[in-house]
C-alpha cells in the first residue's frame, strides 16, 4: 500500500470519527430534552452514521478455502502440511485414472526389434550359444536343436534385414543336423530364412572372413576374441555371454541371449 493512499484513508476515518463524536454530543443533547424540535432527524442522523462507520471499517470477509482438516487433529501448525498431503493423494489418485483410461502404449516384439536394430539392413550370427542350444562342435555331431525363445524374433528380424547364420563344424554331417533344425523350427518357411544364407566352416578364422565379407550392420557372437577383432569393421556387435559380462567398446553390447537384449 502507497503512502498517499495511507494518508488519504487516514483523513477519512478522523473524519468519520469528527462526526461521529458531533452525533453523539446531539443525542446526549436531545436526552436531556428530548422534546425539542429536530429530535427526531439528529437521532436518524445518529443511526445513519453508525452503520456508515461499521460497513466502512468492519474487515471484508476472505473467500475461504475448502481445506480437508486431518481427522482428530487440532494443532493450526499442521493445517498446511494435511492439505498437502491431501492434494498429493488426489492428485496420484487421478494420474491412476488417467492410466487406467488411456493406458501407456506397450511397444510390439516387431517394434521392439526394429528400435534395437536402428534400421539395420544385415545381420550375421553365430549358431552354437546362440540359435543352437549346443556350445561346441562337438556337440552337433550328436544333435542340433533350436532354442525356442529365439524363434520369434528371427522372424521378426528377418523382416527387415538379411539374415545370415553361421558356424564353425566338424564334418558335413553337422551341418545337415543344424539345417534339419532349423527346419523343423518352421525358420524355413515364408522366406524367413534360406538355406544359402546358413554358412559353415572349419576354422574360427574362416567364420572371421565370412563375417568381413558379408560386411553387416550387426554381428551376434559368444566368441569374445572374434568380436573384440571385429569391433573396428563392425557397425554393432552384440556379444552373448551367459553371465552378460561386457567387452570394451563404444559399438559392442552384452547381453545373456538375442532374444533378451532384442526384447529388454
Amino acid at each position: 500500500m502507497s503512502d498517499s493512499f495511507t494518508q488519504q484513508f487516514l483523513q477519512l476515518v478522523r473524519r468519520i470519527g469528527n462526526q461521529l463524536n458531533r452525533k453523539v454530543a446531539e443525542v446526549l443533547l436531545i436526552l436531556t430534552n428530548y422534546k425539542s424540535s429536530g429530535s427526531l432527524g439528529a437521532i436518524a442522523g445518529f443511526a445513519l452514521a453508525i452503520i456508515f462507520t461499521w460497513k466502512f471499517l468492519k474487515p471484508s470477509k476472505k473467500p475461504r478455502i475448502n481445506q480437508r482438516k486431518p481427522v482428530g487433529s487440532s494443532d493450526p501448525r499442521n493445517a498446511s502440511s494435511s492439505v498437502t498431503q491431501a492434494d498429493e493423494v488426489s492428485y496420484s489418485t487421478e494420474l491412476d485414472r488417467i492410466d487406467e483410461l488411456h493406458p501407456p502404449l506397450k511397444l510390439t516384439l516387431g517394434e521392439l526389434v526394429r528400435k534395437k536394430l536402428h534400421g539395420s539392413r544385415k545381420i550375421t550370427c553365430q549358431l552354437l550359444g546362440v540359435i543352437l542350444e549346443e556350445e561346441t562342435p562337438e556337440e552337433l555331431k550328436e544333435h542340433a536343436t533350436v532354442r525356442s525363445s529365439v524363434v520369434e524374433v528371427l522372424w521378426e528380424i528377418s523382416k527387415t534385414c538379411d539374415v545370415y547364420l553361421m558356424d564353425r563344424i566338424i564334418d558335413d554331417e553337422s551341418g545337415e543336423r543344424v539345417l534339419l533344425a532349423l527346419e523343423n523350427a518352421g525358420l524355413f518357411e515364408a522366406g524367413c530364412l534360406t538355406r544359402d544364407k546358413v554358412l559353415f566352416c572349419s576354422t574360427e578364422n574362416g567364420r572371421t572372413s565370412f563375417i568381413r565379407q558379408l560386411e553387416p550392420d550387426w554381428h551376434v557372437d559368444s566368441n569374445p576374441e572374434i568380436v573384440s577383432q571385429l569391433s573396428r569393421f563392425i557397425r554393432y556387435q552384440l556379444y552373448i555371454s551367459p553371465t552378460g559380462s561386457p567387452i570394451t567398446g563404444s559399438n559392442i553390447f552384452s547381453s545373456t541371449s538375442l532374444d533378451s537384449y532384442l526384447t529388454e
